[in-house]
């Protein structure tokens, strides 16, 4: 390869290596395995090597993580937060010791510690006198976004307060981010009940929860932070191992798998070790890393641009074996999405039999262009979701046949459709479709939403088997010998049915309007809609302006309401709930005068709060005498803001000089 050659590799692997640096910092949707990343990150660093007049200071060589988001502060760090070098090999491990001792007096004795490397998101936390102040991503090891809020409210266990002998006036400490196996199942399975697609893996939902601009009820107490770094400068402590003891002295969370190694041998048997005994933790790994003990010998060893020298993640290469592709079917959702699900030739993966392999959508399948009996090899995404990650073209065989993805429901044989900005094809029948109504149901009796737990799968199933319901209105009209009569009932069993639907009825607004499985609108995005549509009339009839209006609502989502109230099926089907008793106005407290502090006075609420919600806030406000106004006016003595006002309003009653208010104020003023 001559320069000119190599100046266009170079050229092309800066563009690919920084579209995944966006994609993985950034995003938190990678579409490529660490593996696959690091191996063109190697590959540019060879070229580099090989042709030096070509180096760059900004290249991804010399370069850490991605850019500080922009709706964050950005925030410098007060020591940089450079990454690992990393190896894939015993080999690599290997030169790495070797190279220490080299560099290190031979008279000198060297100890290793290694530590766990979790999957997760890095970040520091700054505390002065005892309290966390600031907590700061990685962003591009020089400066990092300030998610302080957001940490202090979804990840369980930082102290806010830390206490103890000795502790400095600041400190700051470096931890990684992460979320349990068990949580993240949750989550996906929050996910699929409002019609999301599934996150990939533990560390995307992480990075993607730690950048939710608002601070969600689902989303609370979610993530977890394991602490691996105390930077004190000046310190006296003379090793990792005793920083690591001190903060857990000071009560800071430390996971109890590291380890002191006295040579490699001992480092090796760490590591393979946690290459098996890692699919036993309730977290997610995806390697080892190794630090030289000694803080002194640290500083002698000193960094280089990226990374330090006396330290090194060894990475564990994800377990990808080949089966064979036994046969495609197709699975359809409660809101009509057909997902294509490959079968496989059973076989062990990450300590799990793995029998099927989700194929994602339509165009993944052409990606892989896939063939009936083909050999597939197999990965777990993040150590959770198996996936096809490609073909052994050679095995082959000539005469196979190609998987084409179906155009008809396999539920109820309606012509599918294309939503035409997404991969995603849906079978249109929303009212008889028996997948589709499965779902339906489910979703309906689920304990976020009517909470109907006298009703499960095999309950629905039958009902929908004997066509006693068909849908969830029917539910209500169901007599004590239909749910008798079918098998296995019992008079008990019946009979806590029959209490389970009545008692049902007194579920409020918000949990109706949930259990409607309207596409797109989660638990979570139904409080923020009833705190500005009170009932279901208001909401049936509103426009997509005012739809938008709603924080965190944007087109699609207000098109998707807009469609559920328009179409004639749906109409019935709240018509027959509405007659059977279910609830579909926000009760609200009513308005009693507890004092007149407020009286004569006009308020108008825009944006979300923390405290209460819209109308929780309105009926506080008339409580104390107080008028609420709907529109900006001369009359008008206060705009209360929350998150996200109209930025119209604010405009305008900047202009009429109107005061406005904050959530604090507007609390100091509601005060006895």
């Amino acid at each position: 390869m001559n320069e000119q050659q190599a100046k266009q590799e170079i050229t092309s692997l800066r563009a690919q290596i920084a579209h995944h640096n966006k994609l993985y910092y950034e995003e938190a949707q990678p579409e490529i395995s660490d593996y696959a990343f690091d191996q063109l990150l190697a590959k540019l660093e060879a070229l580099e090597q090989q042709f030096p007049s070509l180096s760059s200071a900004d290249s991804a060589t010399q370069t850490v993580g991605g850019t500080p988001s922009k709706n964050f502060t950005s925030v410098y760090h007060q020591h940089p937060m450079i990454s690992l070098g990393n190896t894939y090999s015993p080999d690599g491990v290997k030169q790495f010791v070797e190279r220490i001792e080299k560099q290190l007096p031979a008279t000198t004795t060297i100890h290793f510690v290694c530590e766990l490397k979790f999957d997760g998101i890095a970040l520091s936390l700054l505390y002065k006198k005892g309290r966390l102040y600031k907590v700061i991503t990685r962003g591009d090891g020089v400066k990092g976004d300030d998610i302080t809020e957001n940490a202090k409210h979804m990840i369980a266990n930082i102290p806010h307060v830390i206490t103890g002998d000795n502790l400095p006036e600041e400190i700051e400490v470096r931890g990684e981010a992460i979320m349990s196996f068990s949580n993240f199942e949750r989550l996906n399975q929050a996910r699929a009940t409002t019609g999301l697609e599934p996150l990939a893996n533990p560390r995307n939902a992480t990075a993607g929860i730690l950048k939710t601009l608002k601070n969600q009820a689902a989303h609370h107490k979610v993530l977890d932070c394991y602490m691996y770094s105390l930077l004190l400068p000046g310190s006296e402590l003379p090793s990792h191992e005793i920083h690591m003891k001190q903060l857990q002295t000071w009560g800071f969370p430390i996971y109890p798998t590291y380890q002191k190694c006295g040579n490699l041998a001992n480092i090796m048997a760490y590591i393979h070790h946690w290459d098996t005994a890692r699919a036993t933790l309730p977290l997610p790994i995806d390697g080892v890393v190794i630090k030289v003990n000694d803080i002194a010998q640290q500083k002698q060893l000193g960094l280089t641009a990226k990374s330090p020298r006396w330290a090194i993640a060894y990475k564990y290469k994800p377990q990808n074996l080949a089966t064979t592709l036994a046969h495609v079917d197709y699975q359809v959702g409660r809101t009509g999405v057909v997902t294509p699900v490959a079968h496989l030739k059973p076989i062990l993966l990450a300590g799990t039999i793995v029998k099927r392999a989700t194929l994602h959508n339509a165009s993944e399948i052409q990606r892989l262009d896939l063939h009936l009996g083909d050999t597939v090899f197999i990965e777990k995404g993040g150590e959770i979701i198996p996936k096809i990650t490609g073909v052994d073209l050679s095995q082959r065989k000539p005469n196979s046949q190609p998987v084409i993805f179906i155009t008809h429901c396999p539920a109820c044989g309606s012509t599918l459709v294309k939503k035409h900005h997404k991969d995603l094809y849906y079978c249109p029948n929303i009212e008889a479709c028996p997948c589709q109504l499965q779902g339906l149901l489910q979703h309906f009796v689920h304990r976020k939403a009517m909470d109907i737990r006298s009703i499960g799968r095999k309950t629905i199933t039958l009902l929908l088997a004997h066509k006693l319901v068909a849908s969830p209105a029917d539910l209500y009209t169901l007599r004590y010998e239909d749910i008798y009569n079918l098998e296995g009932f019992q008079a008990r069993a019946t009979q806590q049915i029959l209490e389970g639907i009545e008692a049902s009825k007194q579920q409020p607004y918000e949990r109706v309007l949930f259990a409607l499985g309207i596409r797109n609108v989660g638990e979570v995005m139904v409080q923020k809609i009833t705190d500005h549509f009170p009932d279901i009339t208001s909401l049936a009839e509103a426009t997509l302006e005012g739809l938008m209006q709603v924080p965190g609502v944007g087109e699609e989502i207000a098109q998707s309401i807009i469609n559920y109230f328009q179409d004639p099926g749906n109409r019935q089907l709240l018509a027959a709930l509405e007659a059977a008793g279910l609830q579909f106005t926000r009760k609200l407290p009513k308005p009693r005068h507890t004092s007149y502090k407020l009286a004569g006075k006009h308020f108008l609420i825009s944006g979300t709060f923390t405290t209460w919600g819209r109308e929780e806030l309105k009926a506080l406000i008339k409580e104390k005498g107080g008028g609420i106004v709907t529109a900006v006016s001369r009359q008008l003595d206060y705009l209360v803001i929350g998150d996200q006002p109209g930025p119209a309003k604010v405009q305008q009653a900047q202009a009429l000089g109107i005061s406005t208010l904050n959530e604090k104020q507007i609390q100091q003023m509601l005060l006895p």
